[in-house]
C-alpha cells in the first residue's frame, strides 16, 4: 500500500512538473511583453531566477527607454548574481550603473558590482588579476559610499582579498627556500616584509628568512663565517622580541644551539 501511495505521489509531482515546464515554454515563445514582464517578476519573487533570467534577456531590449527598464535591468543583473553568474551579474551590474545613475538602487547595484568581481577571485595559487580588480571596485565603493550599510561587509572582503594578494607573494618567496635558492630567498622574504608591513604572514616570512641566512652562514667560507653567524644572531632576538610566543621556537632554538657553537669555535680558533 506504501509503495503505491509514494507511486502515485511521484507520479503527480512529475506531472505538476512537467505542467510547470510547458507552462513556461509557452511564455518564453509569447509574444506578449506585459505577460512576459508578470511571469519574469513573478518568477524573480519565488526565487526561480534562471527562469526569470531568460525571460528578462528576452524583454530588457524591448524596454529600452521605457519606465520599467530600470526595474527590469535591475532584476536582470541581480538575477545572474543569484545563479552565481558573476562574470555577468558584474557586467550588467555596471550596465544599470551607467544607464541609470540617478536610480534609488545604484548604491547596492555598485556594491553587488563590486561584489562579483570578488566573488570571481581565484585561490592565492592562479593568476590575482581579478583580486586586485576587485579590491579596487570595493574601494571606490568605499570612497564614494563612506556611509553606506554595506560599509562593514566591503572592509571584510577588502581584508580577505588582500590576505590572499599577500599569501601569493609569500608562497612566491617562500618558493625560493624549498628549491634552495637562499640569497634569492633573502632578497624575495625582505621585499616582502617591506612591501607588506602588517602582514599576518610576517612571522613566517622571518622565519624563512632566518632558516636561508643560517644555511648561508653555516655554510660559509672562514672569512665571511663570522660575520654571518652573528647576523644571524640579531635576527634570531629580532623574531623573539616580536613574536615572543612565536610558532617556531622549538626549531629556532635547536638552530641557535649550532649558531652559539659554531660561534665559539671560530673564538677559539682565533685565541689559538
Amino acid at each position: 500500500m506504501s509503495k503505491i501511495f509514494n507511486f502515485t505521489v511521484l507520479k503527480i509531482i512529475f506531472f505538476l512538473a512537467l505542467l510547470s515546464c510547458n507552462e513556461y515554454q509557452k511564455i518564453l515563445n509569447n509574444d506578449d511583453l506585459n505577460l512576459k514582464y508578470k511571469a519574469a517578476e513573478n518568477y524573480y519573487n519565488n526565487g526561480e531566477y534562471r527562469r526569470a533570467n531568460r525571460i528578462f534577456e528576452q524583454l530588457v531590449p524591448s524596454y529600452r527607454g521605457k519606465p520599467q527598464a530600470e526595474r527590469l535591468v535591475y532584476f536582470f543583473a541581480d538575477s545572474y548574481y543569484q545563479t552565481k553568474n558573476f562574470y555577468l551579474a558584474a557586467y550588467q551590474f555596471e550596465n544599470f550603473i551607467k544607464s541609470f545613475p540617478k536610480s534609488q538602487k545604484i548604491e547596492e547595484a555598485n556594491f553587488y558590482s563590486a561584489k562579483s568581481h570578488y566573488m570571481l577571485s581565484p585561490v592565492f595559487s592562479l593568476d590575482q588579476e581579478e583580486t586586485l580588480k576587485a579590491i579596487d571596485k570595493l574601494q571606490i565603493f568605499i570612497n564614494n559610499y563612506p556611509d553606506s550599510s554595506y560599509m562593514d561587509e566591503s572592509n571584510q572582503l577588502i581584508s580577505e582579498l588582500q590576505t590572499k594578494i599577500e599569501r601569493k607573494d609569500f608562497e612566491v618567496a617562500k618558493q625560493y627556500y624549498t628549491i634552495y635558492d637562499y640569497r634569492a630567498a633573502i632578497k624575495a622574504l625582505d621585499n616582502f616584509i617591506a612591501e607588506f608591513v602588517g602582514t599576518k604572514f610576517r612571522e613566517e616570512a622571518l622565519y624563512y628568512k632566518f632558516l636561508s641566512s643560517f644555511e648561508i652562514a653555516i655554510n660559509s667560507i672562514e672569512l665571511k663565517k663570522l660575520d654571518r653567524l652573528e647576523d644571524l644572531k640579531e635576527l634570531y632576538y629580532n623574531i623573539i622580541r616580536y613574536y615572543p610566543e612565536t610558532l617556531f621556537e622549538e626549531d629556532l632554538t635547536k638552530k641557535m644551539k649550532i649558531v652559539d657553537k659554531e660561534i665559539n669555535t671560530f673564538e677559539n680558533k682565533i685565541k689559538l
